[in-house]
């Protein structure tokens, strides 16, 4: 049985790079990376809201709570029958009506213009004047405004102008009425604005207006205008409540007043606790210090190369960090929401988020204890139901996790998500049957509530999973089925310049998946980059014997020194293939690696014997590869599967017997050389690989029934059956 740690640990490896630049090893940026990580302990621990007890609207109380502090709180019912109170005086305000006035100003005119009778009393005005006066006298019409004494006085207190504002109260508004002397008094003070005009020229105008009766209507936007106006200046209402007074009984249902006072019960205590004081500073700093040791410990004792690696370090870190940022701020959002929404969402989910982040990132292992931290840091630090809250995110969390492991493709996250919301359903309906509330509101929007937060954790795994894995140079699984492409550009360059190589590193890739299963390594790695394994040999395609053609051989011409070096150099020319690609830094080392540092041997024997058999004549490292040996059992399990699948296409037969005989001489040989030395293959495993290997080439080698030649086909039936036959 295979080590299921040490699975977990391998396949965390391979999604980094084994190069460390300046970045990874610098102990400076290490310990930088440490206090950030300390500081945002310490900020989530120290600026933490206070916890209340939680009640839902309308739901009833089942004990008394009683006030902690002193408090003042929003009183927004006082506040509405203030603002009624205000307008109460407000009576209705009226106004003449405006196409009547003007309709008055047309009949002036044409008395003007039709009766000169006018001139015996006018005889020093001259024309225009009227015109300006008719002018003046409708426009203050149409801006009066009549009142009653009480609205009038409200319209002074607030300040506003009263100089075309008149006190007069239409009795019938159905009928026309004359308007009183104090409207024309009004009306011939403030009509024509030039000190030169001829007072007869205005009594001349008024004397025409005023005996009209007129329709007076009420001027309703001004009446809102003006209530609107006295209502915002009616002071919020803020009511005291003081310490030890009750603000809810037992049994009583719970109102929106009560919410208001609990929330501002919760502000008052947390402005008690004085952050700012010396001793609350330190203890928020011990429990930082604290927590962030217990992270050191364990990831010390079980995650070493996370400590050695900074990359690695701050990758975890910002993943806990941008959790706990999103926590705060949708706990901010929720609590400081007018519309009760702190109360309807009661479980929201964090802790998934950062669990698919890390599960797909780096391991399951990490991701499971980051959960586990994260579930009890936010439960301590956030002012939601406790138990709930924590239940719920680590349920959601654990299946995430578990869901996430056999993650290839970005569609799929939202899978994981919808199999996480599923959880939650159970958990919901398992704690509403619990607490006898299963026909409560409640029941329906903790179920809504948390697949909207699941649905939003797809969103943002979805468009933060790329960013981060370009950032930190990470190779997930989606990743390499996204290099499995053949569409990708160095895949097609190999189809089309080396096509035997191409179906060399296929067959290769699916042998070398097969071993890594096998044993619990990562198969779809093995798949995946043994594709790209041989690239350098686009460099020069014709001095390898998959891409000739039959009876012509380049290395004819050569000597057996220059053939080796033509055959080596495929490997540094894959190199510097995948760096302008862009390839992962994991293909590249897997390039280096998958010869090792092998003796061409096939060349040297050539070589020796050019050489009269003499090896002192001979530098066996000019025969060997550059290296470095396989250091992960991917390596070596890719190095035996092309070194076999390339020795069996020389053998007459393949039959097990034959394949086991040579995949023996084959390991064992690379084993004595120490190309095995530096991964961490057993025994065991090393076994497996090779009786997998056997297997599957028994499997693509197997033979087919010769037929007999049939001299044509007697029929279109006999074509078919030919055809099925084969």
């Amino acid at each position: 049985m295979q080590d299921r740690t040490s699975e977990l640990v391998n396949a965390g490896e391979l999604k980094f790079a084994r190069d460390h630049g300046f970045f990874d090893s610098s102990l400076s940026l290490r310990a930088l990376i440490a206090a950030l990580f300390v500081l945002a302990l310490f900020i989530v621990l120290h600026f933490r809201e206070v916890s209340v007890e939680v009640l839902d609207l309308h739901s009833v109380a089942n004990s008394y709570i009683v006030s902690q502090v002193d408090f003042d709180f929003y009183d927004e019912e006082a506040t509405i029958i203030l603002r009624q109170e205000a307008v109460r005086d407000v009576g209705k305000i009226y106004r003449v009506s405006e196409p009547e006035v003007r309709q008055r100003g047309i009949e002036f005119e044409n008395f003007l213009i039709y009766n000169q009778d006018w001139r015996r009393y006018s005889d020093a005005s001259a024309f225009d004047q009227l015109y300006a006066g008719v002018e003046g006298v409708e426009r203050v019409l149409e801006a009066l405004r009549f009142t009653d004494p009480r609205t009038l006085n409200r319209f002074k207190e607030i300040h506003a102008s009263t100089q075309q504002l008149l006190i007069y109260t239409p009795t019938n508004l159905d009928e026309s009425a004359v308007l009183p002397d104090t409207v024309w008094e009004t009306v011939r003070q403030t009509a024509l604005t030039d000190p030169h005009s001829n007072p007869a020229t205005v009594d001349l105008v008024v004397g025409f207006f005023k005996p009209y009766t007129w329709w007076v209507e009420e001027d309703i936007p001004a009446q809102q205008k003006l209530r609107t106006y006295l209502q915002k200046k009616v002071p919020e209402k803020y009511t005291h409540v003081s310490a030890g007074s009750r603000i809810i009984d037992q049994g009583e249902k719970v109102t929106t007043r009560h919410m208001a006072m609990l929330q501002a019960m919760k502000r008052a205590v947390s402005e008690q606790r004085n952050l700012w004081s010396p001793s609350t500073i330190l203890g928020s700093l011990i429990m930082s210090l604290l927590l962030a040791g217990l992270c050191l410990a364990y990831l010390k004792a079980n995650y070493q190369s996370i400590l050695n690696s900074n990359r690695k370090l701050f990758l975890l870190i910002t993943v806990i960090i941008l959790t706990l940022a999103l926590a705060k701020a949708t706990e901010f959002f929720l609590l400081n929401s007018k519309s009760n929404l702190f109360q309807v969402v009661r479980y929201p989910l964090f802790v998934p988020f950062a669990s698919i982040l890390l599960a797909s990132l780096m391991n399951s292992g990490i991701a499971t204890f980051a959960a586990g931290f994260l579930t009890i840091l936010m439960t301590m630090t956030l002012v939601f139901e406790a138990p709930g809250f924590m239940i719920m995110n680590l349920a959601a969390a654990v299946v995430a996790i578990l869901t996430t492991r056999t993650l290839q493709r970005r569609k799929e996250i939202f899978i994981v998500c919808a199999k996480a919301w599923l959880a939650c359903v159970a958990m919901i309906l398992s704690l509403h049957f619990y607490h006898q509330t299963l026909w409560q509101v409640s029941l329906v929007s903790d179920i809504l509530c948390t697949g909207v937060f699941m649905l939003l954790t797809a969103v943002l795994v979805v468009g933060l999973l790329p960013l981060l894995e370009s950032a930190f140079r990470v190779m997930t699984d989606v990743t390499l089925m996204e290099y499995m492409d053949p569409n990708n550009d160095v895949l097609r360059r190999l189809t089309i310049e080396a096509p035997g190589t191409y179906q060399h590193s296929v067959v290769v890739g699916n042998l070398a998946e097969a071993g890594a299963i096998a044993i619990g390594a990562n198969g779809l790695f093995c798949r995946v980059a043994t594709l790209y394994h041989d690239i350098g040999k686009m460099a020069t395609p014709q001095y390898f014997t998959e891409n000739q053609q039959p009876g012509v051989n380049v290395h004819q011409l050569l000597t057996p020194a220059e053939s080796a070096q033509v055959i080596m150099a495929h490997v540094s020319e894959g190199v510097a293939m995948a760096r302008k690609a862009g390839l992962p830094e994991q293909f590249i080392d897997l390039i280096k690696e998958h010869h090792g540092t092998t003796l061409v041997y096939y060349f040297y024997r050539k070589q020796l014997e050019l050489m009269g058999g003499d090896k002192s004549l001979v530098d066996e490292k000019d025969f060997r590869y550059q290296g470095p040996k396989p250091r992960s059992k991917e390596a070596v399990i890719i190095m035996i599967a092309d070194t076999l699948e390339a020795a069996s296409r020389s053998l007459e037969k393949i039959n097990e017997e034959a394949l086991n005989e040579l995949a023996n001489r084959l390991i064992r040989e690379k084993a004595d050389d120490g190309q095995f030395d530096e991964c961490l293959l057993t025994f065991e495993e090393l076994a497996i690989v090779k009786a997998t290997l056997v297997r599957t080439l028994v499997a693509f080698g197997h033979s087919r029934i010769k037929y007999p030649k049939r001299e044509s086909p007697s029929s279109e039936r006999d074509v078919e059956e030919l055809k099925a036959e084969a």
